[in-house]
């Protein structure tokens, strides 16, 4: 559908939409229209979409559900992502709206915490969701953000004030369901205080086999002194498009881990833009795919460094088989001024046939002189000396192919410091190599 048509469609029912939604997030539309019909779509006609021609995803008649109708489903209920002793706060959003019944009461959290609906909390609390929502998104340029602004209804808000540890991990479990294909617009916002311990994992599934296209956009706000752990984890389908952003912004003496694994789907595209904007800030951003078939993962980072003393690392491990594409593009801006940054980024890459691709490019803008930055990638098969040497020792080609290919993946999985998380992907990895079922208890879309 072109850009026109979804500009139309805005038009033609805003009243509708914006009957659902709130005044905060009603607020936001009209500078993501303009910014839509100024900018449009992304192509690969954009240096940034050079290997993935997202427009595409975009062309086909999806429908959204702007009326919020009900859509039945019988195995939402019933879905739990099962990560063995999590023992997480577990919070569900059924493609775009998020299901209260399902989760749990946030008043039992008391005013430190304050999670659940983006749109119920802008009701009760429009001084914070004003105050953080859409402000670190960026709807100026073509991209998710401005259709998503557009379009999105609901969402889920987690806020946790200052000097807060939060001993359970927080998990946000996002459900694909729908009898027709459609179109999801889902916003995130977590805003984390001054000198606060959190650990996040975000899942998302498809759990009914019509076709996706899911926008989300996911704004993290990075308190003083405060530690963040965020995991993405992606186990869809391959009839799944998944355009996702994710916007963070760090203030001094931060330290923020984020991991994107995208272990099942169909084609991806991740963003991160990360902004370091307080002196001690440290960022690890790390990544793994896992791909076969026509499935294509791209994932872009921008890492903004903008104050002297702050450190980023970056590592995306991909694995790809049979005609399966992956794209990886990283650039890390040193502004004037930011003296004493310590930055590294890397992106190795096994592709396993001569069928399967694989773009990269990682970049480094440096405009500093008392710096310490490298990057590189390297793209190649598996080590056939690895390989020999374990045959040697009685290891079948199979299994050692999958042991070594495990090794590399771990070599990422292994920054995960969620320790029931970590075992859960590992053990997920090893299936995904044997070719079992690896979706989550309570998938029903590949049984």
């Amino acid at each position: 559908m072109p850009v026109q048509n979804y500009i139309k469609l805005f038009r033609e029912n805003r009243r509708l939409l914006e009957s659902g939604s709130s005044a905060v997030l009603n607020g936001r539309r009209d500078v993501a229209l303009e910014n839509l019909e100024k900018y449009g779509l992304p192509s690969n006609s954009m240096e940034e979409y050079l290997h993935s021609n997202v427009s595409e995803w975009f062309e086909p008649d999806w429908g959204i559900n702007l009326g919020r109708i009900d859509i039945p489903t019988s195995s939402a209920a019933a879905f739990r992502c099962n990560v063995p002793n999590l023992n997480a706060r577990s919070y569900f959003m059924l493609n775009d709206i998020f299901e209260a019944e399902r989760s749990p009461d946030r008043t039992t959290l008391q005013e430190v915490i304050i999670a659940g609906s983006v749109r119920e909390l802008s009701l009760e609390r429009p001084d914070i969701i004003e105050r953080y929502y859409d402000t670190i998104s960026d709807t100026n340029k073509a991209g998710a953000a401005a259709i998503n602004t557009l379009f999105a209804q609901d969402g889920f808000v987690l806020y946790i004030s200052d000097n807060v540890t939060v001993e359970k991990p927080i998990q946000l479990v996002s459900l694909l369901s729908s009898p027709v294909d459609l179109m999801v617009n889902r916003r995130v916002l977590i805003i984390v205080g001054t000198n606060v311990r959190v650990k996040l994992l975000l899942c998302d599934h498809a759990i009914s086999p019509a076709a996706f296209l899911t926008t989300q956009v996911v704004e993290l706000f990075a308190g003083q002194g405060s530690n963040i752990e965020l995991y993405d984890l992606e186990e869809t389908h391959a009839a799944g498009f998944r355009f996702n952003e994710l916007y963070l912004k760090q203030d001094s003496y931060t330290d923020v881990t984020v991991n994107l694994i995208t272990l099942h789907n169909g084609k991806t595209r991740n963003s991160v833009y990360a902004t370091l904007e307080g002196g001690g800030a440290s960022l690890s951003l790390n990544g793994v795919a896992i791909t076969d078939k026509s499935q294509h993962v791209d994932n872009f980072t921008f890492v903004d460094h903008r104050v002297p003393n702050c450190t980023s690392s970056e590592l995306f491990n991909y694995v790809l088989d049979q005609q399966s594409v992956g794209v990886f593009a990283g650039k890390v801006l040193v502004r004037p001024g930011a003296q004493h940054t310590v930055s590294q980024q890397k992106n190795r890459n096994i592709c396993l046939t001569r069928q399967s691709r694989v773009f990269t490019q990682p970049q480094l803008e440096i405009y500093a002189d008392d710096v310490k930055c490298s990057h590189g990638a390297t793209v190649g098969r598996l080590d056939e000396n690895a390989l020999f040497y374990m045959r040697q020792r009685g290891i079948p080609e199979q299994e050692a192919r999958m042991l070594l290919l495990i090794a590399f993946v771990n070599e990422v999985i292994d920054l995960v410091e969620l320790e029931p998380f970590r075992n859960r992907l590992k053990r997920l990895v090893e299936k995904r190599f044997r070719g079992e079922l690896s979706q989550c208890e309570g998938c029903r879309v590949c049984r």
